[in-house]
């Protein structure tokens, strides 16, 4: 293992992936994650860091604080997951990706023990993230929750602050079938005095939340109650927003690069938890704010959110995945005007189909591909999955393969849509890196 592109091909190949594999590649303790991290000298408690979990928001609010950060000057690490062309997009510092040698390097000096203990992929990503930031002396890292929270492997962390975005039904068959279940999950990632922000109230979920921070002193803020969006409006540079202090009935103006409307939501969490770490003293002015949510995707790299990837055909893709992604989704495309909208499409076997599915337009055209790895649902099940709701089109034998044949549909006016899943979007996105 001598080549950056070997290294990776050997943690594939050997390691339990969740995003190839699914439930059987989750460790359900962060045990394995602290003997790696024991092994390299505690890299997690050598620089400082925020936490963020959630069902939807988590990466685009993870990447609009980095944003944030960067632009007020401190140099900041970024943790996300998954990955959608590269692998090195999961590490970044400063915006950057992290560079193959020290990738290459990490696994090399440490395959003897990844051999002995047989940690999952993610878990050998969370202790490579936190080698390199504590390596590099980052000023605060942005750490996103790969699954859940309480058990997941970034939970070994004592952040200064904890952002949960919101919750929704997603990963049932891991982290329970109702939102309070669900959100006791979530809610494990909150520690002992750590002040913590939920971007949204939910009155269903509220009292976990409050009962967990109560139990630990944490400080508790609600962002949705705090921030009011008064409006948001299509301009040449993104959404600009104007955004109302409930408190102070002051109003702030922002231009927001990333422009899906879930977006909406996003924001009052990030600028709550902008708020807090002004009142810990960290030096963030209005204008880095500004700065940062006007440049995310140039600062930050992050793709798949509500991104046009062609004007001619119009194609956009969105990575929303679960029921209320696909709502998001569905208000997003309410925005836009299209004579015909063809709906290219595809899922994971562990989704739930049967609140997913319903809320898709019959009126499309679907193309129905499935990705390139084992725990995709066949194109002809999903196919036939959507007949029963009433959704029509064929299935083929790849993404690319559904895409091309919507693009052969497509007449001016039209709008083709990428998405249903995660992996569905990376492929595509690929496929354009490739070409």
């Amino acid at each position: 293992m001598n080549t950056y592109n070997e290294v990776i091909e050997y943690l594939y190949a050997r390691l339990p992936m969740f995003t190839r594999d699914g439930a059987s590649a989750i460790k359900k303790d962060v045990d394995n994650v602290l003997r790696f991290c024991k092994h390299l000298d505690n890299p997690h408690k050598k620089f400082k860091s925020i936490h963020i979990a959630g069902t939807n928001g988590k990466g685009s609010s993870s990447h609009m604080l980095a944003a944030i950060l960067t632009a007020a000057g401190y140099r900041t690490g970024l943790y996300t997951s998954p990955h959608l062309v590269d692998f090195r997009e999961r590490i970044r510092i400063d915006g950057k990706m992290i560079e193959q040698e020290a990738v290459v390097a990490f696994v090399q000096s440490n395959k003897e023990l990844i051999e002995t203990i047989q940690p999952s992929f993610f878990e050998v990503t969370v202790a490579l993230a936190f080698d390199y930031f504590a390596k590099a002396q980052v000023d605060i890292a942005i750490i996103e929750v790969g699954l859940g929270g309480r058990l997941d492997s970034t939970n070994i962390i004592t952040p200064e602050l904890c952002l949960i975005t919101n919750i929704g039904m997603d990963h049932m068959n891991l982290l329970g079938n109702t939102l309070v279940e669900i959100a006791s999950e979530k809610a494990g990632i909150i520690k002992q005095g750590v002040p913590v922000v939920i971007s949204e109230r939910d009155e269903q979920v509220a009292q976990v939340f409050e009962q967990k921070a109560a139990e630990l002193v944490a400080p508790i803020r609600f962002a949705a109650t705090e921030l009011s969006v008064l409006s948001s409006t299509r301009v040449a540079g993104g959404l600009a927003i104007a955004v109302k202090n409930m408190a102070d009935k002051t109003e702030s103006r922002y231009v927001l690069e990333l422009t899906g409307l879930y977006q909406l939501k996003n924001v009052l969490g990030v600028l709550t938890a902008v708020d807090e770490l002004k009142n810990q003293g960290w030096r963030i002015t209005d204008d880095h704010v500004r700065k940062g949510l006007a440049g995310v995707v140039a600062q930050t790299g992050l793709r798949g959110r509500w991104q046009t990837i062609s004007e001619n055909p119009l194609i956009i893709c969105d990575t929303g995945h679960n029921e209320d992604g696909i709502r998001e989704v569905l208000l997003n495309l309410a925005q836009r005007d299209y004579k015909q909208l063809h709906m290219v499409i595809g899922a994971m076997r562990d989704k739930d189909l049967s609140h997913m599915l319903p809320q898709l337009p019959k009126d499309a055209c679907y193309y129905f591909g499935s990705p390139d790895m084992p725990r995709a649902l066949p194109a002809d099940e999903l196919k036939l999955a959507g007949e029963a709701f009433g959704l029509h089109g064929d299935a083929f034998d790849s993404v690319i393969a559904a895409l091309r044949a919507a693009k052969h549909q497509f007449q001016e006016g039209d709008l083709i849509f990428v998405g249903g899943s995660t992996f569905v979007v990376a492929e595509v996105l690929q496929d354009i890196s490739n070409s």
